[in-house]
C-alpha cells in the first residue's frame, strides 16, 4: 500500500494549530462523540480484529500476546469508557505554572502549552489506538498512530471510526491519523520528519523500542520494557503475599507491569518458596530459578544470566534467593528495566528504604504491581509508561504531552 508519510505529517501539523485553539469545552465535545463512536461501530471494528486475530492464531502467536491483541465488545466499551474519563480530566492547556516580579518590574510566568505533533509507533494493542487519540486531542495535540502488522485490521478501523465522529465536532479531522500500512520502510521515514514530528513516543517490546530509539530523528520518549520484580522479605505476611504474587504474574502475563522475577529472602525460602512455587505451577507458569531455589525445589528449570535480564511476557517467571534487603535492591537495580518493582513487608523502614533505593518509576509496598497504569492511577488513559527520567516518568497522561512556554509582560521595557 503505498503510504504518503509527508502528507500525513503536513496534515498533522496543520490541524494541531488548529487544535490548540480549542476550548476545553469543544475537545470534551469530540471525545463524548469519539466515545460514543466505538460503541455504535463496536461490530464493525469486531469484524476487523476478528481478521487480525485469525492471521495471528495462524502464524503460531503465543496465548499470552492474542490476550492483548484480541477485541470484544467488553474493551471496546472500556475504551469508550476511557475517552470519557479523560474528557473529563481538569485541562492542562493554557494553566499558567507560576509568575514572577524582576526587580526592574518585568512579569514573568510559566504557560502550560500543547506539544503540537505527537507520533506513536505500537504493538498489537488496538486499545492503544483510541487512548493515545484521545489523549491528545484533550493535551491539544495532533497524532500520527503508527501501529504494528498484527493488528493493522483492527488499527485502520478504530482510527476511521474516531475520524468519522470528529467530523461533527470543532476538532479537525486530521488531529487523528492512522498509518495504514506495516511496512518497516514507512516506519523509519516516519522516524525521519524531525520537521512536523514534536516527539516520538514507541509503545511495545523491546526491540521495537531499540529499534525507535537508535534510528529517530525526532526526540523520543521512551516507554520501556517490564522486567518488573516482587521482594518478599522475610517479615512480609506470607499469607498476603501469595495473591499479591500470583495476581501480578498470573492475571495478564502479557503487559508491561506482569511480574516476570520473583526474589525471596532467605531466612524464609525453605518455608515460603514451596508453597509460592506451587501456587504459581497451579496457574500453568514456569519456574526458573537459581541454585539455591534449586537447592529447595529440586525440579525447577535453572535460570541463565539472560533470564534475569529478560521480559518473558508469558506465564513464565524466574526466582531467586537473595541474602537480605540490600541484596534485592543491588539485583533489582542492575537487572530491571526500570518500570515497576515491590517489596513485600511488615517494616516500615525496610520499605522506605526500598522505595527510595530502587531505581524504578513505579516502587510498591505490599501491592502487586499491577497497578502501574495511568487509569489505575487515576490520570486517565495512559500514552505509555516512561522508564526514562527526563520530561516524564511512569505513566503518562495528558499533563504529560503539554510543555511550558515563558510570557513576559512589560511596560516600554529596554533592556540597559
Amino acid at each position: 500500500m503505498s503510504v504518503n508519510i509527508l502528507e500525513i505529517c503536513k496534515r498533522a501539523r496543520a490541524a494541531s494549530y488548529e487544535l490548540a485553539k480549542l476550548s476545553e469545552e469543544n475537545k470534551n465535545a469530540a471525545l463524548c462523540q469519539m466515545a460514543n463512536a466505538l460503541e455504535a461501530n463496536a461490530d464493525r471494528i469486531l469484524e476487523a480484529n476478528q481478521k487480525d486475530v485469525q492471521a495471528a492464531k495462524a502464524r503460531g502467536l503465543k496465548a499470552s500476546l492474542l490476550d492483548r491483541l484480541a477485541l470484544d465488545n467488553k474493551k471496546i466499551g472500556n475504551m469508550a469508557k476511557e475517552l470519557r474519563e479523560v474528557s473529563a480530566l481538569a485541562d492542562p492547556v493554557g494553566k499558567i505554572e507560576s509568575t514572577w516580579t524582576r526587580p526592574n518590574g518585568l512579569i514573568m510566568g510559566l504557560l502550560r502549552v500543547p506539544m503540537g505533533v505527537i507520533g506513536v509507533i505500537y504493538e498489537s494493542r488496538p486499545n492503544v489506538t483510541s487512548d493515545s487519540a484521545g489523549i491528545c486531542i484533550k493535551s491539544g495535540n495532533a497524532v500520527i498512530l503508527r501501529g504494528g502488522s498484527d493488528a493493522l485490521n483492527s488499527n485502520v478501523a478504530i482510527g476511521e471510526v474516531l475520524r468519522d465522529a470528529l467530523t461533527g465536532t470543532t476538532v479537525p479531522v486530521d488531529a487523528v491519523q492512522v498509518v495504514p500500512s506495516p511496512d518497516r520502510a514507512v516506519a523509519e521515514e516516519l522516524m525521519g520528519m524531525r520537521e512536523y514530528i514534536d516527539v516520538l513516543v514507541p509503545r511495545g517490546g523491546a526491540n521495537l523500542i531499540k529499534t525507535v530509539v537508535e534510528k529517530s530523528r525526532i526526540p523520543v520518549i521512551e516507554t520501556g520494557t517490564g522486567n518488573c520484580h516482587i521482594y518478599v522479605s522475610e517479615d512480609a505476611d506470607l499469607d498476603q503475599a501469595i495473591p499479591i504474587i500470583i495476581n501480578a504474574k498470573c492475571q495478564r502475563p502479557g503487559v508491561c507491569n506482569a511480574a516476570e522475577k520473583l526474589l525471596v529472602d532467605a531466612s524464609i525460602a525453605e518455608t515460603f518458596l514451596p508453597k509460592a512455587i506451587a501456587a504459581l505451577r497451579e496457574k500453568g507458569v514456569e519456574i526458573r530459578g537459581d541454585q539455591e531455589t534449586k537447592r529447595i525445589v529440586s525440579d525447577v528449570k535453572p535460570a541463565t544470566e539472560q533470564d534475569w535480564y529478560t521480559e518473558f511476557l508469558d506465564f513464565i517467571i524466574g526466582v531467586k534467593v537473595v541474602s537480605g534487603l540490600d541484596e534485592a535492591i543491588a539485583h533489582i537495580n542492575k537487572y530491571s528495566s526500570k518500570h515497576s518493582e515491590a517489596i513485600l513487608t511488615a517494616n516500615f523502614d525496610k520499605a522506605l528504604k526500598f522505595i527510595k533505593q530502587v531505581d524504578s518509576a513505579a516502587v510498591y509496598w505490599n501491592a502487586s504491581t499491577r497497578f502501574t497504569d495511568g487509569n489505575q492511577f487515576g490520570l486517565g488513559a495512559e500514552i505509555g509508561i516512561s522508564t526514562q527520567k527526563l520530561h516524564a516518568r511512569g505513566p503518562m497522561s495528558i499533563q504529560h504531552l503539554t510543555t511550558t512556554k515563558y510570557f513576559i509582560l512589560g511596560r516600554g521595557h529596554i533592556r540597559e
